[in-house]
C-alpha cells in the first residue's frame, strides 16, 4: 500500500517546482530595481496582504528591514499594513474592512513611495482600495499575484505573477515567499562599493 503523505509530498513539490520554473525572471529584476530605487531615495515601502499573504507581508517586511542591512546600504523604510492590529480593527469596525489598508495609507502616503500588495486571487477589495489611494497620491504600486491575476493585475504598475489554476492558495503562497526571499537575498548582495582608500 502506498504512503499517501509521501505521494502527496512528491506531487506537491513537483507542482511547486513547475510553477516556480515559470516565474518571469525579468519581473523579479524589475521589482528588485524598484526596491533599490526606493531605498536609495529614502522612499517608504508599504506591504499589505490578507490571511496567508498577510503573514508573507509581515515576514518580508522583517527581512527587508533587518536582513538587508548586511549590504551596507541605507536601511529600508518599510512597514507592513497588516501588523498594527488595533488600528486595522478600528478601521474595520468603524469604516469597513475594505478600508483597513487605505485608511492607514492616508496618514503616510506621499509621492514616490511604494505600495506592494500580495494576493493569490488579486481581487481583495481592501487591496484594490489601497492601490487606488496609493496611485492617487503618486505612489508606485507592485503586485505579487496568483491565479489569473484578478483585477489587481491591470491596476498595479508592475507585478510578479504566479500563474496557477484558481484555488491553489498553498502553491501561490509558497511561491510568493520564495520570490520575497530571492528579492531579499539579492538586496543583501547589492553591496555599496568600497572606496579605494578603504581597501588599502
Amino acid at each position: 500500500m502506498l504512503n499517501t503523505s509521501i505521494d502527496h509530498a512528491r506531487e506537491y513539490f513537483r507542482r511547486l517546482h513547475e510553477i516556480v520554473e515559470k516565474v518571469e525572471l525579468g519581473a523579479i529584476d524589475r521589482v528588485f530595481q524598484e526596491l533599490r530605487l526606493a531605498r536609495d531615495r529614502g522612499s517608504r515601502i508599504f506591504v499589505a496582504g490578507n490571511g496567508g499573504s498577510a503573514a508573507t507581508a509581515s515576514h518580508w517586511v522583517n527581512d527587508l528591514g533587518k536582513a538587508t542591512k548586511r549590504s551596507g546600504c541605507d536601511p529600508f523604510q518599510v512597514m507592513c499594513l497588516s501588523d498594527n492590529v488595533p488600528w486595522l480593527t478600528a478601521l474595520a469596525n468603524d469604516e469597513g474592512f475594505d478600508r483597513v489598508f487605505a485608511g492607514q495609507l492616508e496618514n503616510f502616503a506621499r509621492r514616490g513611495d511604494l505600495l506592494i500588495v500580495i494576493s493569490a486571487s488579486g481581487n481583495s477589495p481592501n487591496l484594490v482600495h489601497a492601490v487606488r489611494l496609493a496611485q492617487s497620491r503618486g505612489m508606485g504600486t507592485v503586485g505579487l499575484l496568483g491565479f489569473d491575476g484578478g483585477v489587481l493585475k491591470d491596476m498595479v504598475h508592475d507585478l510578479i505573477w504566479i500563474k496557477t489554476e484558481k484555488g491553489q492558495y498553498e502553491l501561490v503562497e509558497d511561491a510568493h515567499m520564495a520570490v520575497c526571499h530571492v528579492l531579499t537575498t539579492s538586496l543583501i548582495k547589492d553591496r555599496r562599493p568600497v572606496p579605494v582608500e578603504e581597501e588599502r
